[in-house]
């Protein structure tokens, strides 16, 4: 079966870094767009940003552009999420997900398949 894990995740002071890292088996990983998205408390899931299939092309929510980078290593299986200049407000539960249209996507239902999630809290 399809799984995506992630890890990366910990606690950190404002201004940091994190990368954070999805492993996903059970599917064809080089074919899916992969996207990452995140989680406040009492917060909707919210689109950080997103990967095409080949790594040619990236999109990233306006909060978080110029701080993160979304990048994947497709011999490895792995999609990755490198944060700088972290903030307390980027805290939350950060999700990866995969997209089989290969396009990448910012919409949620897009998403057929979705990781455990990894703790991400930013201390002020």
């Amino acid at each position: 079966q399809v799984q995506l894990v992630e890890s990366g995740g910990g606690l950190v002071r404002a201004g940091g870094s994190l990368r954070l890292s999805c492993a996903a088996s059970g599917l064809t990983f080089s074919s899916y767009a992969m996207g990452w998205f995140r989680q406040a408390p009492g917060q909707e899931r919210q689109f950080v940003a997103a990967i095409t299939w080949s790594g040619g092309s990236t999109y990233y929510t306006a909060s978080v552009k110029g701080r993160f980078t979304i990048s994947r290593y497709n011999a490895k299986n792995t999609v990755y999420l490198q944060m700088k200049s972290l903030k307390p407000e980027d805290t939350a539960v950060y999700y990866c997900a995969a997209d089989s249209s290969g396009a990448g996507s910012s919409l949620y239902h897009n998403y057929a398949y979705w990781g455990q999630g990894t703790q991400v809290t930013v201390s002020s």
